[in-house]
C-alpha cells in the first residue's frame, strides 16, 4: 500500500481531538451513526450537530456548528449532508476556526472546499473517515488513543 496517498487523511485524522459531526442521526441503523460511534470508540470526542436531537451517543447535541463552537474547540468538521448544503457549512466551518473539513462518501462540492481550502482549512471530499482511519491503522500510520 503506498502511505503518500494516505498522508492527506493521517495529517487530519493525528491532529483532530473533537469531531464535530453535521447531520449526525440518533438511528443506529444510520451510516453517520455508525462513523461516529467508531471515531468515538477510537478515543475521539464527538459533538454531534442535529438540531432535532437533544443527545446523539451520550453527547449534547447541537443546532448548528456555531453554537457547538461555544462550547468547544473543533477540529475537524465531518459532513453527512447532500452536497447542496456544503457551502453554508464550509462557511461556518471557516467562521468557527475549524482547521479541517471532510466530506462523507458521496457529498462532493468542489467549490466549497476550494473556498475553505484558500482559508487555510485541510480538506477531503467523497471520503469516510471511518473507512481512512481504518486503512491508517492497519498500514500502522495511526496509533490508538486514550478515549475522550
Amino acid at each position: 500500500m503506498q502511505t503518500d496517498d494516505l498522508q492527506p487523511y493521517l495529517s487530519i485524522l493525528q491532529s483532530a481531538k473533537t469531531i464535530a459531526i453535521v447531520g449526525l442521526s440518533p438511528k443506529p441503523e444510520r451510516d453517520s451513526h455508525h462513523v461516529a460511534q467508531y471515531l468515538q470508540e477510537k478515543g475521539y470526542r464527538i459533538v454531534p450537530i442535529n438540531p432535532s436531537a437533544t443527545e446523539i451517543l451520550g453527547e449534547r447535541s447541537w443546532p448548528s456548528l456555531t453554537e457547538a463552537a461555544k462550547h468547544h474547540r473543533i477540529d475537524l468538521v465531518d459532513v453527512f449532508r447532500d452536497s447542496a448544503a456544503v457551502p453554508p457549512i464550509a462557511d461556518e466551518a471557516m467562521a468557527i476556526g475549524a482547521r479541517a473539513l471532510w466530506l462523507q462518501i458521496g457529498v462532493r462540492h468542489d467549490e466549497a472546499l476550494a473556498k475553505a481550502q484558500a482559508a487555510g482549512l485541510k480538506v477531503v471530499q467523497d471520503r469516510c473517515t471511518l473507512v481512512e482511519h481504518q486503512r491508517l491503522r492497519s498500514a500502522g500510520l495511526l496509533a490508538a488513543r486514550t478515549p475522550q
